[in-house]
């Protein structure tokens, strides 16, 4: 098992960039696939973006490609979503997941940070 804290949050103005942090518990977390998602106000949880374990393999929503990136660094424990280029529609709150394999599903993670909200002002 695996527990799920994200950082990183806040308010930015619409161009800013903002830089995301999940640190998970334990010793496995390696083995997991990881993954960003996020929820609008009023909006349904939508995939962000996901790495392999071994980070070699990313995905990214249409809507954040060229913008964000993911990144881990599996000697911290820790997964990263760089966001760049920001805007007023990025706003919601964003979750860490770990799961057995890296995909847009939410059905594919089996582990759920909290969450940490991203406001973008315009």
């Amino acid at each position: 098992q695996v527990q799920l804290v994200e950082s990183g949050g806040g308010l930015v103005q619409a161009g800013g960039s903002l830089r995301l942090s999940c640190a998970a518990s334990g010793r496995t977390f390696r083995r997991y696939a990881m993954g960003w998602f996020r929820q609008g106000p009023g909006k349904e949880r939508e995939f962000v973006a996901s790495t392999s374990w071994s980070g070699d393999t990313t995905f990214f929503a249409a809507s954040v490609k060229g913008r964000f990136t993911i990144s881990r660094d599996n000697t911290k424990n820790t997964v990263y979503l760089q966001m760049n280029s920001l805007k007023p529609e990025d706003t919601a709150v964003y979750y860490c997941a770990a799961g057995d394999y890296s995909g847009v599903a939410i059905t594919l993670y089996a582990y759920w940070g909290q969450g940490t909200q991203v406001t973008v002002s315009s």
